[in-house]
């Protein structure tokens, strides 16, 4: 067989196992898919003749670009106001290896809120955690692919793990709950369904905007369900859907700065009883933002 042809067949059996490890490790399908790509683009340039395992050879390869974007994504985040946005998820052509039900399915078998706390570990924490914890790579593999000895990395993922158990069980379902409610009023804003709006809005609902949000256009405080919903019909087309100071909420990004924040709350009937709405620079900077690329 041509080498480039049994490459390739190789490659395609490893590519569902490499996007899962990189959606673990960069929480996004779009993000996930392009290090995959990158992957194979290595592959086709490498010398493989000793390599006696290509599927730890293609795992291995596809950490080390993930730890790099991860590497630089904080980097970047020390920017004033950038906020990680994911690029549109790809198109599903034929011959790609991408399978939109198994990209959902991929999504939902990893929890959100597992995906919020994995963004709050550092990019060496994070790829032993993920490595170890949910593919079962040897630490001695991990130590390395992060530069360090096998200790040192087994203690990268043992702080990892503490971080994660530490998280509230309770959490995972609250934040599903909130996110369904919240993506409905949403997709009713976005297709104007005034009808959905009022399903999704408690009776007694309050909007308020800050004072740069007002100067923007919004009104300070609207009080009601019906008011509320009309003032929502038909906008939200450039809100993403995302987590803000631990509740699900969403943003508006223009040329990767975060510009406006609305943060929900759902009470336990599962109707939304506040919305606020922040542009405020400064207020903004002090959000804790994960945007939701699912």
């Amino acid at each position: 067989m041509d080498e480039k042809k049994w490459q390739a067949e190789k490659f395609e059996a490893n590519r569902p196992h490499l996007r899962a490890v990189a959606y673990r490790m960069l929480g996004s399908r779009a993000e996930a898919e392009d290090a995959v790509q990158e992957a194979w683009l290595r592959l086709s340039r490498a010398d493989i003749s000793d390599v006696e395992n290509l599927s730890g050879w293609l795992t291995t390869v596809t950490a080390r670009i993930c730890l790099d974007w991860l590497r630089s994504r904080k980097s970047r985040r020390e920017e004033p106001l950038t906020i990680r946005v994911p690029e549109p998820v790809v198109s599903h052509e034929a011959g790609t290896g991408s399978d939109p039900e198994q990209d959902a399915l991929l999504a939902d078998s990893v929890g959100l809120a597992l995906l919020v706390v994995l963004e709050k570990l550092t990019p060496a924490e994070r790829l032993a955690f993920v490595l170890h914890d949910m593919f079962d790579m040897p630490f001695d593999d991990i130590a390395l692919i992060v530069g360090r000895t096998t200790i040192a990395t087994r203690q990268l993922a043992s702080r990892a793990r503490r971080r994660v158990q530490g998280a509230p069980v309770a959490a995972e379902a609250d934040l599903s709950r909130q996110r369904h409610v919240v993506d409905a009023f949403l997709t009713a804003s976005r297709s104007g369904d005034l009808n959905a709006l009022l399903a999704a809005l408690d009776p007694d609902v309050i909007f308020r905007a800050d004072a740069v949000a007002t100067k923007m256009g919004s009104r300070a405080e609207i009080r009601g369900r019906t008011a509320v919903a009309e003032t929502f019909r038909g906008r939200a087309q450039g809100a993403l859907p995302a987590v803000i100071d631990g509740a699900v909420g969403a943003v508006v990004v223009l040329g990767g700065k975060l510009r406006i924040a609305l943060r929900f709350a759902v009470a336990d009937g599962g109707r939304i009883v506040s919305i606020e709405a922040m542009a405020d620079p400064e207020q903004l900077r002090n959000l804790d933002v994960l945007v939701i690329d699912r």
